[in-house]
């Protein structure tokens, strides 16, 4: 299904209910859902701040390799035993421009380079990891949902029973014992109910979160499972992987960082070469007088040739770092082979169960009817219908388990791969406001703080009313 205009330009879900005073709920599918997280939620917000971050470290990184002026000014008064005070004024300004750095401001300029392509890399991730999110929460409050079918239509059969047990022990054909046992097989079917009502509202919640659209916000999700068969194999899933996992690309980006840390530290052990040309006035005016003017250019030369292990004790701290960045490759490797390897598994036993359980339900429904008519003309037993009702319920919640398990586990297989987003949610994405307009101005952080304190001062009145009503 096709996003509408609205989400592709990231207009809030509740924007669009206030514009539809008539909307009771909010018809949202899987992908409306994805492209509105991908242009709403305020954690990709916090990482792609990240990419800002970088950028103005490689600005900072060429600006130590660039001209750069300074101005000074200085006001200055002596006097010596025997003379008049002397007051003065002095004025420079100077050029700076490092020739020669023995490596350091190249290698700095390309490790700032390199964390530029890791802070995008990271936001990618970022957005392929929260998409997954957003799938599964959907796929959550949808099996949620039909669980919520499940659990009202066994209550209500358990109602059904109750009533017929009644009427039957009213006429005298049945015993007192059938009409407690199936109360409280009721009494049960209720409590499941209820909090498979309760699991539903909690995983509409964590999917508006993800969102970021109003918390009570209806919604009412359109999208429901569609088997979909995964034809790639094990290999091929990890080699796609290592080649393709944004993450494991971070990792060789700061591998290679730390290569030109190396390189920076190694530059103490070389001399460095600065141009530096000025222009500067002084001008005495006590006693008397006095102006001059000059100009100047240097060329200066300056080579530690002795720090007592400094140098050293930074190369090898900068060696130390690659090693670490180089096994943290390793390591994430292994682990992108395990959740590779995880996630397929238990895709594939997803995909057996759902393959296996369709005809249990069917089995589970004629048991239960033939239970139930058998006790209806006084042949069955109580304990046949409860064996019964319990197989169908349970065969009709592994059959949408399996169903949305393998939705899932789908979904978590090709995230593990590192499959990047498509087109429409890329061009979702690039809608994500992240303007300081959109942030509360500290007025309104004041006046929410406000608001809060009273909320919390009528809450402890409040509570402090009912305790001495106790």
């Amino acid at each position: 299904m096709k996003s509408k205009p609205w989400l592709k330009a990231g207009v809030p879900l509740v924007a669009l209910l206030v514009a539809s005073p008539g909307a009771q709920a909010a018809e949202l599918s899987l992908q409306e859902a994805i492209n509105m997280a991908l242009s709403q939620n305020t954690g990709i917000k916090v990482t792609q701040k990240g990419e800002d971050t970088a950028k103005y470290a490689l600005e900072e990184a060429r600006g130590n390799n660039g001209f750069s002026v300074g101005l000074s000014d200085s006001l200055s008064t002596s006097k010596n035993n025997g003379a008049d005070r002397q007051d003065s004024n002095s004025l420079s300004l100077t050029g700076k421009l490092p020739l020669y750095s023995g490596g350091k401001n190249q290698a700095n300029i390309k490790k700032a380079k390199m964390g530029v392509e890791s802070a995008s890399l990271e936001t990618q991730r970022a957005r392929e990891d929260l998409k997954l999110k957003v799938i599964k929460a959907y796929y959550d409050a949808l099996e949620a949902k039909k669980t919520v079918a499940v659990r009202q239509e066994t209550a209500d059969k358990y109602q059904e029973h109750y009533t017929n047990v009644s009427q039957l022990y009213a006429a005298g054909s049945k015993a007192k014992i059938d009409v407690i046992r199936s109360q409280v097989e009721l009494s049960d079917a209720r409590q499941n109910l209820i909090k498979a009502e309760n699991s539903y509202e909690v995983d509409l919640a964590i999917l508006r979160n993800y969102l970021n659209i109003d918390r009570s916000e209806p919604l009412q999700l359109t999208t429901d499972f569609s088997y979909l068969p995964f034809g790639q194999d094990m290999g091929t899933c990890l080699d796609y992987a290592y080649s393709n996992r944004k993450d494991l690309l971070v990792d060789k980006k700061k591998w290679e960082q730390q290569e030109q840390a190396i390189k920076a530290a190694r530059s103490g052990y070389l001399p460095s070469l600065n141009l530096s040309v000025g222009l500067s006035e002084s001008q005495r005016f006590h006693p008397d007088s006095d102006n001059s003017h000059g100009t100047s250019a240097t060329l200066g030369l300056s080579w530690d040739i002795f720090d007592s292990g400094v140098t050293r004790a930074q190369v090898k701290t900068a060696e130390t770092s690659r090693d670490v960045a180089k096994l943290n490759y390793l390591k994430d490797k292994e682990q992108i082979d395990l959740d590779v390897r995880q996630a397929y598994y238990n895709m594939r036993e997803a995909e057996k169960r759902f393959n296996s359980t369709q005809d249990a339900v069917h089995q589970a429904e004629e048991d239960a009817f033939i239970a139930r008519e058998k006790y209806r003309a006084g042949e069955g037993l109580m304990l046949d219908i409860i064996d019964a009702q319990e197989a169908l319920s349970t065969a009709r919640l592994n059959y949408i388990s399996a169903q949305y398990d393998y939705a899932r586990y789908k979904a978590t297989v090709e995230n593990a791969m590192g499959i990047e987003l498509t087109p429409e949610e890329k061009e979702a994405a690039s809608h994500l406001d992240t303007d300081a307009d959109r942030a509360l101005s500290q007025s309104e952080l004041g006046s929410s703080n406000d608001t809060t304190a009273d909320s919390s001062r009528n809450v402890a009145d409040e509570l402090a009313g009912n305790e001495g009503n106790q």
